[in-house]
């Protein structure tokens, strides 16, 4: 289950009084013309069908959602903090000013409102989010538990987008217009050099591979072959215990039984998710 942090929670949980400005009378109308993007918006890119979508929204019914605007460094200048979209559309519908609220705000905040909008409304794509959670950790000192809390995801989650940054850019670009999914990404970090992963990319294009046919590329390009094992036969009681394993530890598990003892193996897939598994072992053992 995701972990409820304050980019879960919305707007509300970093600007107080975000959803009710208007009832509240905080609300006011400024220039567009005096609004400028914000430098710390994660989302790069926008959908022209849907901005021209909004935009006939607005000609025909105004912005009925005000913006989330700051002062700037001078008088009569506002830094946009959420309503990119909005934003735009306003100025392609010709609208002279737009619904604000005013708020002050930190540059930590300028990052993470723009996160939450974008985030709740799903509209940045993998590489985006992983800019976003790198500005986080780098500029401000937030480790991946630490992002995770803010975003509402896992640590695993944030920790492996993160990831992704370390793509060479001719995946990053064919991951951004679509042409390969997050899965494909991500089986591509399976490969060591920006050589080898240009190449498998190239292959999985071509021949329009799904992420499963990619991961078995990838196995054989990088010299792997996946081992057939005769399938284990275990008793309804060991199945049982595995499966009730398997719920409390979030992962793979193997009990093997004898007559005098057995063994438990439990699988992980990323140092991030040993940490978390140790965390989990330590703390119930603690609590007994």
């Amino acid at each position: 289950m995701a972990r409820k942090g304050g980019l879960g929670r919305g707007l509300e949980a970093l600007i107080p009084g975000s959803n009710d400005a208007a009832q509240a009378g905080n609300l006011t109308y400024i220039s567009v013309e005096k609004i400028s993007p914000n430098p710390r918006q994660p989302r790069r890119n926008f959908n022209p069908e849907e901005l021209s979508e909004l935009t006939a929204s607005v000609l025909e019914h105004g912005v009925l959602q005000p913006l989330i605007i700051s002062p700037g460094n001078f008088d009569g200048e506002y830094i946009l903090i959420a309503g990119e979209r909005r934003l735009q559309a306003s100025r392609l519908a010709g609208l002279v000013s737009v619904p604000v609220v005013i708020r002050v705000t930190t540059d930590m905040e300028k990052l993470e409102l723009a996160l939450i909008e974008n985030v709740q409304r799903a509209d940045l794509n993998a590489l985006e989010q992983a800019e976003a959670y790198h500005q986080l950790a780098d500029e401000f000192d937030l480790s991946h538990e630490a992002i995770a809390k803010k975003v509402g995801k896992s640590r695993v989650t944030v920790s492996n987008t993160l990831r992704l940054l370390k793509l060479p850019d001719i995946v990053k670009n064919a991951l951004i217009e679509g042409r390969i999914s997050e899965g494909h990404a991500r089986a591509l970090l399976a490969l060591t050099t920006a050589e080898s992963q240009t190449a498998v990319l190239k292959i999985i294009l071509a021949q329009e591979l799904s992420v499963r046919q990619a991961e078995d590329l990838i196995r054989k390009y990088g010299g792997e072959r996946r081992v057939v094992k005769p399938k284990r036969r275990i008793s309804p009681e060991v199945a049982d215990l595995e499966e009730r394993l398997r719920a409390s530890l979030g992962t793979k598990v193997s009990l093997r039984t004898g007559k005098r003892g057995g063994a438990l193996t439990i699988y992980y897939y990323s140092a991030e998710e040993l940490d978390i598994l140790l965390e989990r072992l330590i703390n119930e053992k603690n609590s007994i």
